[in-house]
């Protein structure tokens, strides 16, 4: 996570297509997710995804709404990627942080 905080101090982030289509459809700006991310946690790590390993960070708007953040690190560039980003379901989450059992 302190690789994900700094690429985004740096302004090392690339956005995906689909994270930028998510968040304009939750009406997220990206000075929302980066913040979120910065004073977040990672909820779920996913260290076989590929090209490079991923993590889900929860955190909140300055507003204190939830956000969900899928982010991949290339720790040789030093870049990471937003590969989605969406505003969690209370329906499939317990305190934002765990799923709910289907």
């Amino acid at each position: 996570m302190a690789a994900i905080i700094a690429a985004i101090r740096h302004d090392h982030v690339r956005i995906t297509d689909h994270a930028d289509e998510e968040a304009q459809a939750d009406h997220l700006s990206f000075d929302e997710v980066f913040a979120s991310v910065l004073h977040g946690e990672v909820i779920e790590e996913y260290p076989d995804d590929r090209p490079f390993p991923s993590c889900l960070i929860y955190g909140g708007t300055p507003g204190d709404d939830p956000i969900h953040s899928v982010w991949a690190y290339n720790s040789d560039t030093g870049w990471a990627a937003l590969i989605t980003v969406y505003r969690p379901d209370p329906e499939r989450w317990l305190n934002w942080r765990t799923r709910r059992p289907r």
